[in-house]
């Protein structure tokens, strides 16, 4: 029993006095200060809900109580494969798509809105096998517009930043549009 008790006066007095001999195991390192590289990428995305071959489908529908005969009525959830083209033509050369999802977001018909949530992926290229994540409202009835880019991946890690939008087509009846993306 005595043996013990010397045995734990000991452990006792030796877990109290390490720490004074004991130094400290971490070391601080300042941030530096990267320069943050800023890329200007020009596309245009086809999102097309008309057709045998529609890059964007209705997954979701709000049951409403009034007349909407919007193509995109409030409350509609939409999965997208859509396209990106160097130019507007149907036939230009696709360079990657955008996947994800987008909401219509306004009750207001007049102010036609919308939540997006995609992933633009690039095919070919200097950016192929990388993408980056939007996850924005887009006012879709204003002429120009804003879209908060928050993430990506490959050559757009950690990406962060934004894209203008400017709409090129639209066809009120069947939806279908094609986007500047700047």
């Amino acid at each position: 029993m005595e043996e013990q008790l010397i045995f734990a006066w000991a452990m006792i007095f030796c877990i109290a006095i390490a720490p004074v001999y004991g130094e400290y195991y971490s070391k601080t390192v300042t941030p530096s200060s990267k320069v943050e590289k800023v890329t200007n990428l020009h596309f245009f995305l086809h999102d097309t809900l008309s057709g045998e071959n529609p890059s964007a489908v209705l997954v979701a529908r709000a049951n409403l109580t009034r007349k909407d005969h919007s193509p995109v009525p409030f409350g509609s959830l939409f999965a997208i494969d859509d396209p990106l083209r160097v130019g507007t033509e149907p036939t230009s050369k696709i360079i990657g798509n955008a996947q994800g999802l987008y909401l219509s977001s306004s009750q207001d018909a007049s102010k036609f809105t919308i939540v997006l949530y995609a992933d633009f992926a690039f095919t070919t290229g200097k950016f192929k096998g990388s993408s980056f994540s939007i996850f924005s409202r887009n006012p879709v009835t204003e002429a120009k517009r804003e879209v908060a880019i928050v993430g990506g991946r490959g050559r757009f890690r950690m990406a962060r930043g934004f894209a203008h939008i400017k709409t090129s087509y639209f066809n009120a009846t069947t939806g279908d549009a094609i986007l500047d993306y700047k």
